[in-house]
Order: C-alpha cells, then structure tokens, then sequence
C-alpha cells in the first residue's frame, strides 16, 4: 500500500516577530499529515526544502527579495501570504478604502434593524500647516476626542504608539504624518474579528471607556492608549470595576454581518490571515466601525486556535491538489486534442 505523500508546509518569522506556529499546532498538523518546517531566515532559501507551502511574516526587505525570487522559479508554491499583498496593510489610511468601496457596493441604507457597517470618519495629515486646520472653518471638521496613529506600521514600537487628542491644544503637539481617527463612544468593548482564510471568530475584547464632552478639557497633551486604562479618575475606576460586567453585556454583532466584513476583506485584499477591530457606534442603532485591520495577528488569543490553523492547512492542501489535478487534466486535453 502506497503511503500518502505529506503536505511540507516551511514557516519563516522575523526573530523579533511572535511566532504562532507553537508544539500544539506542529503536534496535531503532524497527526493529519502536514509537517510544518521552520525557515531558517540566515540561509539562503533556495537550499532547503522542498516545500508545498511557505507561511511567511518577514519584513526585512533582503529576507522578502529572496522570498520572492523563490516564488518565481518555483510557481507551484502557495506563499501565505504574498508579501505584495501584505503591504496594502502597511498603511493606515489607504488600509480602510476597501471598507469604504464595500459600502458603497452594497448600497447599504440606515434601516430600522438592518445592520450596516463603514468606517469613522479619518483624514491623513502629513505637515504641521495641515494639522492646524483640523478643525478650522472650511477645514477637515472633525470632531474631538481623535485618535492619533502613525501613518505607516512598519514593525517598530514607534508605528503601534497611538494616542488620544482630546482638544486643539494636545492636537498641536502631534507628530506628522499621522491619520486621525475620529474617536466613537463604543460602550467600551471592542470586537476582535480573525479571519484564518474562510474561517471567521468574533469576540469581545475591553476597550477605551466612553469619552464625555466635559472630559475634552481635561488632557492638554496627547495620551497614549497605554495610559488611558490607567487614568486614576472616579469615572474610570467605575469602568474597570465593572469591565466584566460590561464586556458580559455588551451585543455581538450578527453572525452575517462580520461574515459578510471578512468576505469582502479577504477579496479586496486578496490575504488569508488578518484581523480586524470592530466596534458598535453608540450614536446609531446596529450601526458597525471597522476600525483597523492586521496582518496574521496573534492567533494565540483566539479559542481553538491551534485547530482552527490545522484546519487551514488542510484546505490549502485540498485547494493545491485541486490545482494541480485541473492542471493535468488540462495538459491530457491539449495532448488528446493535438
């Protein structure tokens, strides 16, 4: 009896990436006749191997070439994901468009129990002159608090470093570029979305307490996210003290609806690993943000995780035996026909 040919899937992360290929998800893969190989990234790629598959996180750009040329001479290698694509989400601003042109496809209209969904309202300011008419008359009108994030996530501390900017006179000591994001009170609990290629898990996460008006005047400087859950404030004591309760309460958004998010995602973008940060705008009944999206996040938070990958891996073995399969067939036709 003939033995089944395992599926070679290599993993290559930068050393300072988190690495979410753990003894767990090697161990059950193993079991179901996929053998995850580590990449070793000091080597020229081209001497090891071979591979039916290589699941990527690298962003040294001598590491990416190498990938890349790889890929070339060996087409019938799946890459998860194309580092191509991966740089659509390199860029805050640009990264939520797809959101925007999905909206718009779908003609989605505010109707009394029709969920909808779009993104806050963000502008990208790229000098000191334009960031002063934020909030100028005839300028970019949006309303405080904001959040501040770097324009571009690069992978250094710098590029996760956001901010709250409560009122002109923090806003005036932001650093550009920068997007600012309209901050929208979300009862405090954020949706984490992991999309692990047609698999789709919701779940709720502690969030920014709601911000008052009276609280704007408050903050004469910027405020990084990592000191807002630290404020030693009455108001946000009352939050963590009831955090639980609130994350307990608070509504999950349609099963169809964050289904229908990571369809649309998973097309425009074209990846098979990311996720995304939803919140529920309190100002408007069933009315959904995306907020941010990331590139093959730490899956480790997210229940069943190691299953969930191995199932992954699985379909991607059908889907390049499927491949490969049509491909034979085309050849047999072409000789037949000739």
């Amino acid at each position: 009896m003939t033995t089944p040919t395992r599926f070679r899937i290599g993993y290559a992360f930068e050393p300072n990436k988190k690495n979410f290929i753990t003894d767990a998800v090697v161990n059950e893969s193993k079991q179901r006749g996929i053998d995850l190989i580590k990449i070793d990234t000091d080597k020229p790629l081209a001497e090891q191997g071979p591979f039916d598959c290589i699941l990527q996180r690298l962003s040294n750009e001598i590491r990416i070439k190498q990938l890349e040329e790889y890929s070339s001479l060996n087409t019938d290698v799946l890459i998860i994901d194309p580092p191509s694509k991966i740089k659509v989400l390199h860029d805050r601003y640009s990264m939520l468009h797809c959101v925007e042109d999905m909206t718009k496809m779908n003609g989605q209209e505010n109707e009394i129990g029709i969920p909808t969904f779009g993104i806050p309202k963000q502008v990208l300011v790229t000098d000191v002159d334009s960031l002063m008419n934020v909030n100028a008359e005839g300028g970019l009108k949006l309303r405080f608090p904001l959040i501040a994030k770097p324009e571009m996530v690069d992978g250094s501390m710098q590029s996760h470093e956001l901010s709250l900017v409560y009122n002109l006179g923090a806003l005036k000591k932001v650093h550009t570029p920068v997007v600012l994001q309209e901050f929208v009170n979300h009862g405090g609990v954020m949706l984490k979305v992991y999309v692990v290629g047609e698999y789709v898990k919701c779940v709720k996460r502690n969030s920014v307490p709601d911000i008052s008006e009276e609280q704007l005047d408050f903050e004469k400087n910027p405020v990084p996210f990592s000191q807002v859950s630290n404020k030693p404030s009455q108001e946000h004591s009352d939050h963590m003290s009831n955090e639980e309760t609130r994350i307990e309460n608070a509504v999950m958004p349609p099963d169809s609806l964050v289904t229908c998010i990571a369809k649309g995602l998973r097309e425009a973008t074209g990846l098979n690993l990311m996720n995304f940060d939803l919140i529920r705008d309190s100002r408007i009944s069933n009315h959904y943000l995306v907020l941010d999206i990331n590139y093959a996040p730490g899956y480790e938070k997210m229940p069943s995780y190691d299953s969930v990958l191995t199932d992954f891996f699985c379909d991607l073995r059908k889907k390049k035996r499927k491949v490969k399969f049509y491909s034979l067939f085309r050849k047999f036709q072409m000789l037949c026909c000739g």
